[in-house]
């Protein structure tokens, strides 16, 4: 990793009005695993999150922190970033026995493609658990070897 890349990222972490231990302990956990953390906008319109399987890169739109929710941002990247593992670097869904939160519903029945909206089923599904953050880790440990 280039000096200058560390440098920004540090600076863009700095920027960051007081970041979640939770949120900087998976992102660690996550590069550990050999995904890039870009603290930036995505390259898709709108999102507050994104993973590129291709080249293991996640993209955290920087407004989740100004609106108190960038640590479930990153559970749920961290999820699609098992789906990867689990697929061998395509993403497939892990199977999961447990669905998320009648709130949740409009967010993953938006996709028309059906592969697509069971793999943000099972996003939000361990988003919107309590023990939301254990999950994520421990899909992560299972599925990223």
């Amino acid at each position: 990793m280039s000096k200058t890349f560390i440098l920004n990222s540090l600076l863009l972490l700095s920027q960051i009005p007081n970041p979640e231990v939770k949120f900087l302990d998976l992102k660690n956990k996550l590069e550990k695993k050999g995904f890039q953390v870009i603290i930036a906008l995505p390259p898709k319109r709108g999102a507050y999150g994104l993973l590129r399987e291709a080249d293991k890169k996640i993209w955290i739109n920087p407004v989740v922190f100004e609106l108190g929710i960038g640590t479930q941002t990153l559970i749920h990247e961290t999820v699609h970033a098992a789906q990867v593992c689990a697929g061998k670097g395509k993403i497939k869904t892990l199977g999961l026995d447990i669905q998320p939160i009648n709130y949740a519903r409009p967010f993953f029945k938006r996709y028309t493609d059906m592969k697509r909206q069971d793999l943000e089923r099972e996003a939000y599904a361990v988003q919107t658990q309590p023990n939301s953050f254990e999950l994520a880790v421990s899909l992560l440990q299972q599925h990223c070897k």
